[in-house]
Parts: structure tokens; sequence; C-alpha cells
């Protein structure tokens, strides 16, 4: 009889073993079976192959196959080479990569039900920079826009100090005496992010304001007009004329000089004076802000005297913002607030109204010291 004779192959890491024989392994190699597999592993469906016994290499396993009287593990041994020959056939059949290949049909809409853009934008349309009006030419349109920004900066930090320090502020105090300061922030912050839309400087002056007032800068020795809110003619507009681009300075400028908060014209800066001039428009002062005290120190009186008041005086605002930036910005810790008057809580007379000069506009007002706010 015929005896089975096999050798022992090296470990492999993807050997298989066969049933019935613990130390026979077959390498499961792509050269087993040549030409049905691509050495990249890929079926070649043009190619047809018979597979036998005489095609297992030698060097796996070697029996005669004519074996008259086979054996228990003559039969064992057959079944076993079988299934390893009709493994690869299974493994590289080229059925799941043809499956894998087939096309997937997606459907999208591409006319959806209802407007594709009905999200709801609360903010859509809010305008919160200042507009300048085309007739500003390049050089007007660039100071005023500088002048804006500083006004916001302006703005936005005696928000903040109030913010800070609250009614324990003692700049706060000066101005707006025990009074809430809720109301100051506000109105400052409707200078930084209020909803601009209508509003508008320019430099045409329509009124012709600036061109009469800069006449009698030299006929009368008038401190002549640097602009004007334009009042009933246009409620939203401020006319800036070019008496501005000569007197006004930076917020750079602070404290230099000689300046003092308390002793120096109000309108000195750009900022203080755009900030004057916003103000004045309904669409930041709900017509709430009206100019109460004639001067610094009358200032100071009606904080001490009718803080609901100070809350609503455009020069308190203004000098609360412009002192404020000099103690903390400008000089910090130091500012220059110059000699401020010691003011007594005396009842004082009735908040004047404000008063029309008899040759400027109804927007303009003329305070005790001859100083003219338009």
């Amino acid at each position: 009889m015929p005896r089975l004779s096999t050798r022992e192959l090296p470990e492999h890491s993807n050997s298989l073993p066969l049933p019935g024989f613990v130390s026979l392994r077959t390498p499961y190699r792509r050269d087993f079976f040549p030409g049905y597999l691509s050495q990249d592993s890929r079926p070649r469906t043009h190619q047809k192959h018979t597979l036998s016994l005489s095609s297992i290499p030698s060097r796996v396993v070697n029996f005669n196959p004519f074996s008259l009287q086979p054996t228990k593990r003559h039969t064992m041994f057959a079944g076993a080479a079988s299934l390893l020959l009709l493994l690869p056939l299974a493994v590289a059949t080229p059925l799941g990569a043809r499956q894998a290949d087939s096309p997937v049909t997606v459907t999208v809409d591409t006319n959806p039900a209802g407007p594709t853009n009905s999200v709801y934008n609360w903010a859509r349309g809010w305008e919160d920079e200042f507009p300048i009006h085309p007739s500003c030419n390049a050089t007007n349109r660039a100071q005023i826009a500088a002048g804006l920004r500083e006004t916001v900066q302006l703005a936005a930090h005696a928000r903040d100090h109030l913010l800070r320090w609250g009614s324990e502020s003692e700049i706060a105090r000066r101005y707006f005496g025990n009074a809430s300061v809720a109301g100051p922030i506000g109105w400052y912050s409707r200078v930084v992010s209020g909803n601009k839309v209508g509003m508008l400087f320019r430099c045409d002056d329509p009124d012709r304001n600036c061109a009469t007032q800069e006449a009698q800068v030299l006929t009368l020795k008038s401190p002549g007009w640097a602009g004007h809110w334009r009042g009933d003619n246009a409620t939203q507009e401020t006319v800036i004329c070019d008496l501005s681009y000569e007197r006004r300075l930076p917020l750079a400028a602070v404290c230099s000089r000689g300046y003092t908060v308390a002793e120096s014209p109000l309108n000195t800066y750009w900022a203080t004076d755009l900030l004057h001039r916003v103000f004045h428009v309904p669409l930041i002062s709900d017509l709430r802000l009206e100019h109460y005290a004639e001067d610094y120190a009358d200032a100071l009186r009606i904080a001490a005297t009718d803080p609901d008041l100070a809350v609503l005086d455009s020069d308190a605002l203004q000098y609360f913002a412009i002192d404020a930036w000099a103690y903390d910005i400008a000089v910090p810790g130091i500012g220059c607030s110059g000699e401020v008057p010691q003011v007594s809580p005396t009842s004082p007379p009735a908040a004047p109204e404000p008063t029309s000069t008899q040759t400027a506009d109804a927007s303009c007002h003329t305070h005790d010291d001859g100083f003219v706010h338009c």
C-alpha cells in the first residue's frame, strides 16, 4: 500500500490548517493557481483554468493520487485538498466586485416645497455706522469718518466705565449726582450700536448757515459755525461746516496744549463735538436730551440738586465722557479735570430752556458765556 508522505511547512501568517492533520499547514498564497489571480489580487475574468490535484505544488504534499487501495487517511487528505482548492475560488470570485460596482440611485428633490430663504433674520437692515453724504469730498469724508469713529470710542468707554464702576465712580457722581447710571449707559449705547438708518452727515450747506455765519466772522467778530443740526428742515441730518476742519482735535491730543475739562471749550475735540451733534438727532435722543446746563459749573450744580435732570443733560453726558477718557485713557489715574468748582446743594433756579440767538437758526442756542451751540 502506498504511504502518504507529508513534509512540514514553515509557519505563515495566513496559512490554513487541513482537517485531520495538525502538523500540516498549507500557505494560502496568490501564486497557488497561476494566471487566476493577478499581482494586484484582482480577478481576471477573461481566463479559464481547469483545476486538478496535479496543479498543487509538489512542495506542499507528495502522494500517489492513483492508488488503487486508498486508506482512510488518503480519503481524508483528498477531501481536505479538494476543499483547499475550492477556497480560492470562493474568495476570488468576481461576483462580489461586480455587486460592489453596481450603481446606486439617489433621488434629490431640486424643487422643495416652500421658499428656501424664509429664515427670519432679526438684524436685517441694522446699520450701526454713521452715513456720510456724497456731498463730502474725499478729505472732508476722511476727517468726518475719523471723528465719528472717535465719537463711538468715546461713548463706548463712557458706557464701559459706568458698567465697571456704576454709581461708585467719583466721576459719575460728579456729573450725575446720585441718579441711576442706567440712563447714561443707554444713551451711550445708542451712539455706539444704535440703528442709524436715516441719519446723515453732509457737507453741502443746504440751509446756507455755514456760508452766512462764516461771513459774520469777519464783519461781526462772530465765532462762526462749525456745523449745525438741521432741525425742522431735516431732523435726522447734520451739516459739517469748514470751520470744523480748522478747530477740532483728535482724542490723541486730550490733556495736551493746556486743555482741562473744567476750563476748556467742550467742543475742543472731534469726539465731543460730534457726540453733542448726534445727541440732537431724534433717532439717538428720542428728543429727551437737551442743553440744560449753561456751563461746567452749572452742570455740576444740576447734578447736585436735580440728578434726574442731569442724566438728560447733553452737556453733562459730554463732560462725563471726556473726563472719564482723560482719567482712564489719556493720562491714566491722573486725567486733566482742572479746577473743579465747589458746588453747594442749594436750590437752583429752574432749569433754563434752550434759547435761540437772533442771528442763528432755531436749532442753535447761546450759553451765558456767549458760546453758540448749533
